[in-house]
């Protein structure tokens, strides 16, 4: 209930300030009503993973507040604020990850009704279907699968030169170098690693409870390596029910945890390494980390948003496939 006022609340803020602040981004370029920006591009993403990759792709030509960039907050569990609505009123271009995910973004955007806005919703451009409220069992981690990211890296540029198409040059020239980095630092990993390991593939990536049926075995705390694995060729033991439930900051199951342990007792034999996500942390993930310590397991940090935030979205994760790679490394040399 407490979190329902909030949003609330929010909304209210922000529908009192939309007619004064949004205003104030144009200025008038002809006596038929039309209307044009002064300066960049506002542009506003919920989380600073597509922030980072709308910032480098804009350039100059926009200035991208990111709200969700704190490492000790849960996305998952994130209460938006009245400095949130301010910003979501003034904004030109919205970046959202849909999927139930960010919510208190799209009430935020329903409530301001900025005229001209545009508004991205990654769910939308990868094609993913919405779902009820009360249907956990989806992945909505887009971002690590480097199939959605190329998606909506392409509907980024687009909506950049449908909002300034006087700087499509400048645009594409930003969007070519960008996909140039994303392979070099990160993507090209993972297509090795998927090579080595065999089993997934951009064929079924939307299958998101798919269990990969790669030839070397991972665990994870948390939904947000399925789409990993997919990408590296990986194989996730973890039942689906655990990793969802902790999504969700949610106790999973005692049969659940009763299989998670007996796969880690196997030692590294059998799992290769746990992939940790320091941003869902419970009480059961702690027990989870100490149990693969015991059956010395590597462990592999991975988190929902660009930590830390100072990096580009590519050296984040280019620096996440590595820690994996190294964590499979420890294993095959038996240190």
């Amino acid at each position: 209930m407490r979190s329902r006022t909030i949003v609330v609340a929010v909304m209210v803020v922000a529908a009192l300030f939309v007619v004064g602040v949004y205003a104030s981004m144009y200025v008038p370029s002809g006596s038929n009503g039309t209307t044009e920006q002064a300066g960049p591009i506002q542009v506003v993403a919920a989380e600073n993973f597509w922030g980072s990759l709308v910032s480098q792709l804009g350039g100059t030509r926009v200035n991208v507040t990111s709200i969700v960039s704190d490492p000790n907050t849960d996305p998952h569990q994130y209460e938006a604020n009245p400095a949130d609505a301010i910003a979501i009123a003034n904004a030109r271009l919205v970046i959202i990850n849909g999927m139930q995910y960010d919510t208190w973004a799209s009430l935020l955007i329903n409530a301001s009704q900025t005229p001209g806005q545009v508004v991205l919703d990654a769910q939308q451009v990868v094609g993913l279907p919405n779902i009820p409220a009360t249907y956990a069992d989806i992945n909505p981690h887009l971002w690590y699968s480097p199939w959605y990211v190329n998606d909506t890296v392409h509907a980024m540029y687009s909506d950049l030169v449908k909002l300034d198409p006087s700087s499509e040059a400048y645009f594409n020239a930003n969007y070519v170098a960008l996909n140039a980095s994303l392979y070099q630092s990160y993507m090209r990993a993972e297509d090795t690693m998927r090579a080595e390991y065999g089993g997934g593939s951009s064929a079924v990536v939307q299958d998101v409870l798919r269990q990969y049926s790669g030839n070397v075995t991972i665990e994870a705390t948390e939904s947000i390596v399925q789409f990993f694995a997919n990408a590296t060729g990986l194989n996730i033991a973890t039942p689906v029910g655990f990793m969802f439930a902790v999504a969700e900051g949610n106790d999973p199951s005692p049969a659940d945890i009763a299989t998670m342990e007996h796969q880690l007792s196997a030692g590294n034999a059998t799992i290769r390494c746990l992939e940790y996500n320091i941003q869902t942390v419970m009480p059961i993930t702690q027990t989870i980390k100490l149990v693969a310590t015991q059956y010395q397991i590597p462990i592999a940090d991975v988190s929902e948003t660009v930590q830390p935030p100072t990096l580009t979205f590519q050296q984040w994760q280019g620096g996440e496939v590595a820690q994996l790679q190294n964590c499979l490394n420890s294993v095959q040399l038996g240190n």
